[in-house]
Protein backbone atom coordinates (compact mmCIF):
# COMPACT_ATOMS: atom_id res chain seq x y z
CA UNK A 1 0.00 0.00 0.00
CA UNK A 2 1.47 3.75 -0.92
CA UNK A 3 1.90 6.25 1.95
CA UNK A 4 0.93 9.77 0.74
CA UNK A 5 3.89 12.21 1.66
CA UNK A 6 1.06 15.06 2.36
CA UNK A 7 -2.66 15.50 3.16
CA UNK A 8 -4.86 14.51 0.60
CA UNK A 9 -6.54 17.68 -1.13
CA UNK A 10 -9.79 18.29 -2.77
CA UNK A 11 -10.24 20.81 -5.49
CA UNK A 12 -13.44 21.67 -7.24
CA UNK A 13 -13.47 21.84 -11.36
CA UNK A 14 -16.92 23.59 -12.41
CA UNK A 15 -16.47 23.38 -15.79
CA UNK A 16 -15.10 20.74 -18.76
CA UNK A 17 -12.79 23.88 -19.15
CA UNK A 18 -11.15 23.79 -16.16
CA UNK A 19 -10.69 20.00 -16.24
CA UNK A 20 -8.94 20.75 -19.56
CA UNK A 21 -6.80 23.74 -17.52
CA UNK A 22 -6.24 22.19 -14.98
CA UNK A 23 -4.77 19.04 -16.64
CA UNK A 24 -2.74 22.07 -18.59
CA UNK A 25 -0.92 22.92 -15.41
CA UNK A 26 -0.12 19.18 -14.76
CA UNK A 27 1.34 19.47 -17.96
CA UNK A 28 3.20 22.07 -17.67
CA UNK A 29 4.83 20.76 -14.41
CA UNK A 30 5.68 17.23 -15.35
CA UNK A 31 9.22 15.66 -15.36
CA UNK A 32 10.66 12.86 -16.96
CA UNK A 33 10.05 9.74 -14.96
CA UNK A 34 6.59 11.02 -13.67
CA UNK A 35 3.26 8.88 -13.05
CA UNK A 36 -0.34 10.51 -12.43
CA UNK A 37 -3.01 7.48 -11.94
CA UNK A 38 -6.17 8.52 -12.25
CA UNK A 39 -9.34 6.52 -10.66
CA UNK A 40 -13.19 7.70 -11.20
CA UNK A 41 -16.09 6.13 -12.99
CA UNK A 42 -16.96 6.39 -16.79
CA UNK A 43 -17.13 9.79 -18.08
CA UNK A 44 -15.84 11.48 -14.73
CA UNK A 45 -13.69 13.50 -17.07
CA UNK A 46 -9.91 11.44 -17.29
CA UNK A 47 -9.91 11.42 -20.76
CA UNK A 48 -10.35 15.73 -20.55
CA UNK A 49 -7.71 15.99 -18.05
CA UNK A 50 -5.19 13.81 -20.06
CA UNK A 51 -6.07 16.61 -22.69
CA UNK A 52 -5.22 19.00 -21.24
CA UNK A 53 -2.09 17.31 -19.68
CA UNK A 54 -1.21 16.77 -23.38
CA UNK A 55 -1.07 20.50 -23.97
CA UNK A 56 0.90 21.35 -21.23
CA UNK A 57 3.87 18.54 -22.26
CA UNK A 58 3.54 21.08 -25.96
CA UNK A 59 2.17 17.88 -27.22
CA UNK A 60 1.02 19.39 -30.95
CA UNK A 61 -2.43 19.93 -31.67
CA UNK A 62 -2.75 17.55 -35.00
CA UNK A 63 -2.42 14.73 -32.27
CA UNK A 64 -6.06 14.34 -30.55
CA UNK A 65 -5.63 12.57 -27.15
CA UNK A 66 -8.25 10.28 -27.34
CA UNK A 67 -8.61 7.01 -24.08
CA UNK A 68 -6.60 3.91 -25.36
CA UNK A 69 -9.55 1.57 -23.68
CA UNK A 70 -9.35 -0.86 -26.94
CA UNK A 71 -5.10 -0.43 -27.29
CA UNK A 72 -4.49 0.03 -23.45
CA UNK A 73 -1.55 2.60 -24.54
CA UNK A 74 -1.46 5.73 -26.59
CA UNK A 75 2.00 7.46 -27.22
CA UNK A 76 1.97 11.44 -28.04
CA UNK A 77 5.44 13.65 -28.56
CA UNK A 78 6.36 16.40 -26.62
CA UNK A 79 8.41 18.43 -24.68
CA UNK A 80 8.86 14.88 -22.84
CA UNK A 81 6.76 11.93 -24.12
CA UNK A 82 2.94 11.44 -22.98
CA UNK A 83 1.98 7.78 -22.09
CA UNK A 84 -1.62 7.49 -21.83
CA UNK A 85 -2.15 4.08 -20.23
CA UNK A 86 -6.49 2.31 -19.70
CA UNK A 87 -6.02 -0.67 -18.00
CA UNK A 88 -9.99 -0.81 -18.23
CA UNK A 89 -10.07 -3.88 -20.10
CA UNK A 90 -7.40 -5.58 -18.13
CA UNK A 91 -8.42 -8.07 -14.99
CA UNK A 92 -5.22 -9.60 -13.40
CA UNK A 93 -2.07 -8.30 -12.62
CA UNK A 94 -0.49 -10.75 -15.13
CA UNK A 95 -2.52 -9.43 -18.12
CA UNK A 96 -0.80 -5.64 -17.10
CA UNK A 97 2.25 -7.55 -16.88
CA UNK A 98 1.44 -9.45 -20.18
CA UNK A 99 0.61 -6.18 -21.86
CA UNK A 100 3.91 -4.74 -21.05
CA UNK A 101 2.60 -2.09 -19.47
CA UNK A 102 4.87 -2.41 -16.49
CA UNK A 103 7.95 -0.99 -19.32
CA UNK A 104 6.30 2.72 -18.97
CA UNK A 105 6.04 2.88 -15.03
CA UNK A 106 8.34 4.91 -14.78
CA UNK A 107 9.57 6.11 -17.98
CA UNK A 108 11.35 8.83 -20.33
CA UNK A 109 8.69 10.59 -20.01
CA UNK A 110 4.90 11.13 -18.37
CA UNK A 111 2.66 7.73 -17.70
CA UNK A 112 -1.11 8.88 -16.99
CA UNK A 113 -2.92 5.43 -16.06
CA UNK A 114 -6.47 5.54 -16.18
CA UNK A 115 -8.01 2.67 -13.96
CA UNK A 116 -4.91 2.39 -12.14
CA UNK A 117 -6.87 -0.15 -9.50
CA UNK A 118 -6.32 -2.96 -11.98
CA UNK A 119 -2.43 -2.66 -11.18
CA UNK A 120 -3.23 -4.44 -7.76
CA UNK A 121 -0.05 -4.94 -6.32
CA UNK A 122 1.83 -3.50 -9.32
CA UNK A 123 0.97 0.26 -8.44
CA UNK A 124 3.57 2.44 -8.43
CA UNK A 125 4.95 3.69 -5.11
CA UNK A 126 5.94 6.88 -6.51
CA UNK A 127 3.30 8.98 -8.16
CA UNK A 128 0.30 11.56 -7.70
CA UNK A 129 -2.81 9.83 -7.85
CA UNK A 130 -6.44 12.11 -8.47
CA UNK A 131 -9.23 10.59 -7.84
CA UNK A 132 -12.20 12.10 -9.66
CA UNK A 133 -15.85 12.10 -8.22
CA UNK A 134 -18.67 13.81 -10.70
CA UNK A 135 -20.65 16.68 -8.52
CA UNK A 136 -24.04 17.96 -11.16
CA UNK A 137 -23.23 18.41 -14.38
CA UNK A 138 -19.72 19.39 -15.78
CA UNK A 139 -18.92 19.99 -11.69
CA UNK A 140 -16.03 17.17 -10.92
CA UNK A 141 -13.99 16.84 -7.16
CA UNK A 142 -10.70 15.47 -7.32
CA UNK A 143 -8.95 14.54 -4.46
CA UNK A 144 -5.64 14.42 -4.93
CA UNK A 145 -2.82 12.80 -3.10
CA UNK A 146 1.30 12.95 -3.69
CA UNK A 147 3.09 9.59 -3.54
CA UNK A 148 6.30 11.79 -4.07
CA UNK A 149 8.42 14.65 -3.09
CA UNK A 150 9.04 15.47 -6.16
CA UNK A 151 5.37 15.62 -6.93
CA UNK A 152 5.01 17.50 -3.19
CA UNK A 153 6.56 20.50 -4.08
CA UNK A 154 4.57 21.32 -7.65
CA UNK A 155 0.95 20.97 -6.10
CA UNK A 156 1.07 23.96 -4.41
CA UNK A 157 1.76 25.72 -7.69
CA UNK A 158 -0.01 23.59 -9.59
CA UNK A 159 -3.27 23.99 -7.90
CA UNK A 160 -3.00 27.62 -6.43
CA UNK A 161 -5.41 28.95 -8.58
CA UNK A 162 -8.48 25.68 -8.15
CA UNK A 163 -10.34 25.56 -5.17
Amino acid sequence: MMSGLEEKKTITLVTLGDTELFGRRLGEFAQQGDIILLSGPLGAGKTTLTQGIARGLEVPEEYYVTSPSYNLLHEYPGRIPLYHIDCYRLETEEDVEGAGLLDYLPSNGLSVVEWPERLGALSPSVCLELVFMPGEGDVRHVVLQAYSGAWQGRLAKITSSFS
